[in-house]
């Protein structure tokens, strides 16, 4: 049988339930600071949205593969001329980043496709495709989209030394979607059988070292005058002293 309460104890009130922020609702310090304790900034959300600026940035960078597609090349035997398309390329990718890099160098094939004379050598509309340099020309956007990704993950995890990861994003690039494509283009477009297609894209290798040093200074440079388009370093961690 249960004993009755003792009158003379003291009642003790019933203390009030806290009020709970709902799981959605940040806490003030939570919407002020990240779980790494650095301050969040308020134009991280805006970034998920594009508008008017990064549209301009597409059609600007767009704009320059395109000069740099029609300045002069050095034509080779494989029909294939040496040209500044893959600087501009890359160096689209490292400043806009993926999504806007892969959107300008698809706006650029897009306009040449249309008839828009912006190709090498003032060329234009889909005939391009059946040339020996087809698979270099499509491989920009995807050229683009990738080192966009690798910028983005090199540029977050280093603070010095940007210059060569910078560098090291392109060149990887490089030989991971322009050759392979390239050389696949010269296969099927120009009849050659690998090693024959592997020799002749080789001739491209020094060029494409030169140009992605200059695509990794000019992108510094530009990062430096605009901090807001480079992908920010994860802050370190502090690790707490044993006493």
């Amino acid at each position: 049988m249960p004993a009755a309460p003792d009158p003379a104890a003291p009642s003790r009130p019933d203390p009030s339930p806290a009020p709970m922020a709902s799981p959605g609702t940040p806490s003030t310090r939570e919407a002020s600071y990240g779980s790494n304790g650095a301050p969040n900034e308020p134009h991280v959300a805006s970034r998920r949205k594009w508008g008017a600026a990064d549209l301009s940035y597409v059609a600007v960078f767009a704009a320059l593969i395109a000069a740099f597609s029609l300045l002069p090349g050095i034509p080779l035997a494989a029909g294939v001329p040496i040209t500044l398309q893959t600087l501009a390329v890359i160096l689209t990718g490292m400043v806009l980043g993926p999504a806007r890099g892969a959107a300008a160098a698809g706006l650029y094939l897009a306009a040449g496709f249309a008839g828009l004379p912006v190709f090498s050598g003032f060329s234009s509309g889909i005939g391009v495709l059946a040339r020996p340099s087809a698979g270099y020309l499509v491989s920009f956007p995807l050229a683009a989209l990738v080192v966009g990704l690798l910028v983005r993950v090199v540029l977050s995890r280093i603070r010095r030394a940007r210059f060569a990861g910078l560098f090291a994003a392109g060149l990887g690039t490089s030989f991971l979607v322009v050759h392979p494509l390239g050389i696949a283009g010269l296969m099927l477009n120009a009849g050659l059988s690998f090693p024959a297609a592997l020799t002749a894209d080789v001739a491209f290798w020094p060029g494409d070292v030169l140009k992605n040093l200059a695509a990794a200074a000019v992108a510094v440079s530009v990062f430096a005058a605009f901090p807001r388009l480079a992908p920010q370093a994860k802050p370190r961690r502090k690790t707490a002293r044993s006493s």
